[in-house]
């Protein structure tokens, strides 16, 4: 998604300095494009105007916000930095007061929609924090996305996001189970499907499941291992605030198991054959 978002970017017009996270392979494409490789968070930080964030977990958030060569560690009054991944709240309220006693700003803005999305600038992004730094850096949001929504204090967009998802891959996995409970009936997956849609079951992520499981089209490009994080993450975020979540357990039990398995870096619609090997009652 961060690479995507970086030539983006780059097409309209805009400087970048980047810093890879996991390969070289966006860093390389970048560079050749014009941009300028930072060998730390410090110095990328030093020389830029708006901080950039898009990785997969909050401890890879807080690695590049805290530490010598940290974005902290270079972080300007009157800086901006935006963490554009799915984060825990409460991780995100820390790195923004302690922004804060820098004079610099954090905000929070996770993403909806694809890479393909981030490339062309349809995302949709959900950000919150200080209303007017919002405002100062919205038109580099526009130009990333389609649908830039401000959501309040630092956090709500983080909140919205994991319970956006929560309900999200509550409702892959239960239907990944449906179609697979079908099959042991000997019922046919779309006759089900059919029925099921007829109703105010209808979704689109029942149809994103509806089309892997009997056209085998993977439409939803979201990774098992990413559903797992986020839906344990909701729950996690419920703890924090004192809360219990009485729903989400399930669907984080069976995405866990399926990346335990080893199936982390299939595709979310890709369940449907995870739950047909294992709805087996156990001898």
């Amino acid at each position: 998604m961060g690479r995507a978002m970086v030539e983006c970017l780059q097409a309209a017009g805009y400087d970048l300095i980047v810093l890879g996270n996991r390969d070289r392979t966006g860093v390389d494409e970048a560079v050749a494009r014009g941009g300028v490789e930072a060998p730390t968070g410090k110095a990328l930080t030093e020389q830029s105007d708006i901080v950039m964030i898009c990785v997969g977990t909050s401890e890879q958030v807080e690695s590049r916000i805290y530490g010598e060569d940290s974005i902290l560690a270079g972080i300007k009054p009157g800086q901006v930095v935006i963490d554009f991944g799915t984060s825990l709240p409460e991780s995100t309220q820390k790195i923004g007061a302690d922004l804060a006693a820098q004079g610099a700003t954090y905000l929070d803005a996770p993403l909806g929609r694809t890479p393909a999305h981030a490339k062309e600038g349809k995302l949709n992004i959900m950000c919150s924090g200080d209303k007017g730094t919002y405002d100062r850096v919205k038109p580099v949001l526009d130009v990333l996305g389609e649908n830039v929504f401000h959501l309040g204090a630092l956090g709500n967009g983080h909140t919205i996001k994991l319970i956006n998802n929560f309900f999200g891959m509550t409702t892959a996995v239960a239907m990944s189970e449906a179609f697979a409970a079908a099959d042991a009936a000997g019922i046919d997956r779309q006759a089900l499907y059919e029925v099921m849609s007829a109703g105010p079951l209808r979704s689109g992520m029942m149809d994103f499941i509806r089309n892997y499981a009997v056209n085998g089209q993977n439409d939803l490009g979201f990774a098992i291992g990413n559903a797992a994080k986020d839906v344990g993450y909701y729950g996690q975020m419920l703890s924090d605030m004192g809360l219990q979540s009485r729903m989400s357990g399930c669907a984080a039990n069976a995405l866990s198991a399926a990346v335990d398995n080893g199936d982390g870096d299939r595709m979310v619609a890709e369940m449907v054959d995870w739950m047909g090997k294992n709805l087996k009652a156990k001898a």
